[in-house]
């Protein structure tokens, strides 16, 4: 399957209506993951705005060290920032909220119905359609770079919880992604402007956002054997959940922050327990 960076190119220079991110593109057949060859192209000088864009991963990484399985026919890309504004370390699940709305919401402008499930997969149809890595160097309690990591299933085999864009475009009556180069541009621009949500319209705004698109709202958990209702997240990343507890005077509902990786919401399921 060919990749063609200048249709890449024109794709995004017809979507930018400006430019946030000077985004450099370098294509590769084959790599351990797309977000340690990007580190590497940092180390050696790579500016923010640098994408590394592969047709195979031979050890992708997933959250929490997990294996990210990555055969022909998905995409893998992955995009650096450097940051001018001061960003705590505790907060770098607010690059993964921004990536996630920002992608879900260009899909959504072409008339795909992404969500997005807590903290970092974009669903479709309650399927997963896709998931992001964001992995940071830090200096003194601060992010100085970050590598954002996108994997999309596009025509590439999945399981039986995932969904591949093109079957779902089979299905329907119109097919908004016509190929691989469109796809990737539409991934890009979604990282731009959720990044560019985040440090310029600020955290409370693309929370609000995020929570808008998360297939997550209202589900039913139990955390220690005790009912709780899904009702938003916190600034660190954090799964707020009102708990149902019986006290003698009535019934009473505090709030508890679940951490990412303790908790997995599963896929097709509207009730989970840790």
């Amino acid at each position: 399957m060919e990749f063609n960076l200048q249709n890449l190119e024109a794709a995004l220079q017809a979507g930018r209506k400006h430019t946030y991110l000077p985004f450099s593109l370098h294509f590769f057949e084959n790599v351990s993951s797309t977000n340690q060859t990007l580190w590497n192209l940092l180390n050696q000088g790579a500016i923010s705005g640098t994408v590394v864009i592969a047709t195979v991963q031979s050890a992708g990484r997933g959250q929490w060290g997990r294996q990210w399985i990555s055969p022909v026919g998905g995409l893998y890309v992955s995009v650096a920032i450097s940051f001018d504004h001061k960003i705590e370390a505790t907060d770098s699940y607010q690059l993964t909220f921004a990536t996630a709305w920002g992608i879900a919401s260009q899909l959504r402008q072409c008339g795909i119905d992404v969500g997005i499930k807590w903290p970092n997969d974009l669903v479709l149809n309650g399927r997963k359609l896709g998931g992001i890595l964001t992995e940071t160097k830090v200096n003194k309690g601060q992010i100085t770079q970050a590598v954002i990591g996108v994997g999309i299933n596009w025509t590439n085999p999945v399981p039986e919880t995932g969904i591949n864009l093109e079957s779902w475009q089979a299905s329907q009556d119109i097919r908004p992604i016509s190929c691989l180069e469109m796809l990737t541009s539409r991934v890009l621009l979604g990282i731009e402007s959720g990044i560019e949500c985040l440090f310029q319209e600020g955290v409370s705004i693309l929370l609000s956002r995020y929570l808008d698109l998360l297939t997550n709202m209202g589900d039913r958990v139990y955390v220690n054997n005790l009912s709780g209702t899904v009702v938003g997240v916190t600034p660190q990343g954090n799964l707020r959940v009102y708990l149902e507890t019986h006290h003698p005077k009535g019934l009473i509902t505090p709030e508890i922050y679940i951490q990412p990786g303790t908790i997995s919401l599963g896929y097709h399921k509207s009730s989970v327990s840790i």
